[in-house]
């Protein structure tokens, strides 16, 4: 079983309006054959509009979309060739397991030896093997969504495109499912558009991510490079760091800057042009504040076990909150000393 081929897919200034008012505000995108791009931001940030826009569930404002040099936004959504797995499953609660695999096939009129031969492999790829003849209500959710996956890439579709499918899964659920879902992803050579709110989830299964905020782009990278790279506050907040202090520029010398407010300094790393004066926010992980002699003074506030780690709230003498790791237990109440490397410290325009 694999997808049909195609060697990029084009998003060229997608745009989509509802009452006046934009949703998507210009995507340009390409992907390439066999790649994993996942849609990440919070909610109402524009992910599942542009989902839908791909899927032709949604007619575009402007702009256009592409498959080589054949145009899909105008063709209805059957004619596009895309598997789709939804959040909800959207399973057929009167047929088996394998009848629900099989359905897109029959309604394409495939020959019954195709469909049977094609039902089997989808079937095997997702090991639900003993459960072909169950019906979805006596599944759990987790091999719902695997009967979800296996319907949407029996059809051998040119791309695969998932909104949220993990969402409704326990946490435990969800782990294995990421696994499986980039198993299948890597053996078939699927082409995927993931939508998801989890960066975490992001992270672990995209080749690359897609940041949106109200409609618009934000950045496009490897989970590397957001991760370790934000371009600006908005994609740092998303992407677990915490710690987003409003600061004055004290000094600019170079790659380092110097950033004060709420009673303490910290030094750190500038993203973009920053000036002496200027109103900037200092982000910070959890994990890159550590103790230190020189550093900002903070009261313990909250303390939460998290297996290996402890995460724990502190406040400084003007009450600015800051969030850190800590491998022994400290106690509320305790006297902290935080600091951190400059180059973990990034510097952004406010």
């Amino acid at each position: 079983m694999t997808a049909e081929g195609f060697q990029q897919l084009r998003l060229d200034g997608v745009t989509r309006r509802f009452g006046g008012k934009d949703a998507l505000t210009g995507l340009s995108l390409t992907i390439g054959r066999g790649e994993f791009i996942a849609l990440l931001g919070p909610s109402g940030c524009g992910k599942s509009t542009a989902l839908n826009c791909l899927a032709g569930l949604l007619p575009l404002s402007e702009g256009s979309i592409w498959q080589d040099d054949r145009r899909l936004d105008t063709l209805p959504p059957e004619r596009r060739g895309f598997g789709m797995v939804f959040q909800s499953y959207a399973l057929f609660p009167h047929l088996s397991v394998r009848k629900n695999i099989s359905f897109g096939l029959q309604m394409r009129r495939v020959p019954r030896s195709e469909v049977r031969r094609r039902t089997d492999e989808a079937i095997r790829l997702v090991r639900l093997e003993e459960h072909a003849r169950k019906l979805p209500g006596q599944l759990s959710g987790g091999q719902q969504q695997r009967v979800a996956i296996a319907r949407a890439v029996v059809l051998e579709p040119s791309l695969v495109l998932m909104d949220e499918p993990l969402s409704n899964l326990d946490a435990k659920l969800r782990l294995e499912m990421r696994t499986e879902i980039r198993r299948l992803h890597q053996s078939l050579g699927l082409t995927t558009v993931y939508v998801t709110h989890d960066q975490e989830e992001a992270l672990s299964m995209a080749d690359r991510l897609v940041v949106l905020r109200d409609g618009r782009v934000q950045q496009v990278g490897t989970p590397e490079e957001l991760h370790t790279r934000p371009a600006n506050r908005h994609v740092a907040d998303f992407m677990g760091y915490r710690n987003l202090l409003p600061m004055t520029v004290a000094e600019a010398t170079g790659a380092v800057v110097t950033v004060e407010g709420a009673g303490f300094r910290l030094r750190g790393t500038p993203v973009g042009r920053v000036r002496v004066g200027d109103e900037v926010i200092a982000a910070i992980r959890p994990e890159d504040l550590v103790p230190g002699s020189d550093g900002v003074p903070a009261t313990v506030d909250v303390v939460e076990y998290q297996g290996r780690e402890l995460a724990v709230e502190a406040r400084t003498e003007s009450g600015v909150a800051l969030h850190l790791r800590a491998a022994e237990r400290p106690a509320p109440g305790d006297k902290i000393t935080v600091t951190a490397d400059p180059a973990r410290v990034l510097v952004f325009s406010s």
